[in-house]
């Protein structure tokens, strides 16, 4: 072990395992002798900090025991992580653990977005994020490659959601075993696994509430069993051998409903995913007047960020408060004197000089090209 000068800074020299070691320190040699025997020390107790560094762990290894010690232990969603690590796998399979740094990182992003949306590259991205910071807090690794990389920006797209006459085509559209399934969606926002989970022990029909035990985000939540609702699970066909409210004839719970919803959908002539009922659920609350808090405990969301997707759909509450100004403003504005003479100054009743003022203001607006109306249309994803 050494130390010596070059230009003017200094450096240690050393061997670990066999391997050298150059280091470059600064312009003080009182510092380089210092750090050079703390090299030392850390080589003769094992502790030098890059031996973990130099364990030779297969990615593959890695992935395998993040799933296995972690995710299915510990996350219902962990069948996404599995579809996560099985596209990171194919990328970083030949490496070591040790061996991936952050441009490798950039590199898997750049060929997963030629193939899949931005969306799910975070998805997995977070995914790998989180299986480094596992492997620090079990010593297999002392820094995070991924941790300075950044996902995608995802653009804010339109929530999708069921006008009333879609509703109706699709209840139509649905067979027999689908249409109580189709109702409770939209009478209680609860997403296809806790329906398709739903035992009768969970349905209080005397009380109409429904108890969800395990959700999504492991907290219970009950649901009020509307009029619509308490009629369709009247009727539902029910298996007495099984505990299962939506089961076939055998008494097996359905694992899903994607093909006979895909066929309802294409006979409807609608485009959503099974997922959108949950948002119609939602948006017909807020549009009716209820408030986002009620909103957002009826779906379980822990974050009120979540709910505010709908607030756009309540504008009411903000249209009132403003008229409030107005009124307001009356007492001491004479807002009405002048505004005929206001609207003749710029010309905007020329086309319709005999009618009432207010309604030629607004006549005139709607025809206006550029007041945004074309947009205003029901948009699908």
């Amino acid at each position: 072990m050494a130390v010596y000068k070059k230009d003017n800074t200094w450096y240690i020299d050393y061997y670990v395992n066999g391997r050298r070691k150059r280091e470059s320190i600064g312009p003080s040699k009182e510092l380089a002798n210092k750090v050079l025997q703390k090299r030392k020390v850390q080589i003769a107790e094992n502790k030098y900090l890059d031996v973990k560094k130099n364990e030779r762990i297969p990615f593959g290894g890695m992935t395998k025991l993040y799933l296995e010690a972690y995710s299915k232990p510990n996350k219902r969603s962990w069948g996404r992580d599995e579809l996560s690590i099985k596209h990171l796998n194919s990328f970083f399979n030949n490496k070591y653990l040790h061996e991936i740094g952050p441009l490798n990182i950039e590199m898997y992003k750049v060929e997963r977005k030629r193939h899949v949306c931005p969306s799910t590259v975070n998805r997995e991205l977070a995914c790998l994020k989180h299986m480094y910071v596992k492997a620090i807090e079990w010593g297999k690794i002392d820094v995070s490659p991924a941790s300075k990389v950044r996902l995608f920006r995802e653009e804010n797209q339109r929530t999708r959601y069921l006008e009333e006459e879609e509703i109706e085509r699709l209840h139509e559209a649905c067979s027999g075993h689908l249409k109580p399934i189709l109702i409770t969606a939209l009478n209680t926002g609860m997403r296809k696994g806790e329906i398709l989970s739903l035992k009768w022990v969970d349905v209080d029909l005397r009380n109409r509430v429904i108890s969800i035990l395990n959700s999504k985000n492991n907290e219970k939540r009950e649901i009020p069993v509307n009029e619509d609702l308490f009629q369709a699970l009247l009727r539902a066909r029910k298996n007495p051998e099984s505990s299962y409210v939506f089961c076939n004839e055998d008494g097996v719970p359905y694992r899903d409903v994607k093909t006979g919803f895909k066929g309802a959908l294409k006979r409807a002539k609608i485009s959503i995913r099974f997922h959108d009922l949950r948002h119609t659920f939602a948006s017909r609350l807020v549009m009716k007047g209820v408030d986002l808090k009620t909103v957002q405990e009826l779906l379980g969301h822990k974050d009120v960020r979540m709910t505010l997707r709908y607030s756009h759909l309540s504008p009411d509450h903000k249209k009132a408060a403003v008229e409030k100004l107005s009124k307001r403003m009356d007492t001491y504005m004479d807002t009405k004197e002048d505004f005929g003479q206001l609207l003749e100054k710029y010309g905007i009743l020329n086309p319709l000089q005999n009618s009432n003022t207010e309604n030629a203001l607004v006549a005139q607006l709607d025809r206006a090209s550029d007041c945004g109306s074309e947009g205003w249309g029901f948009e699908s994803p």
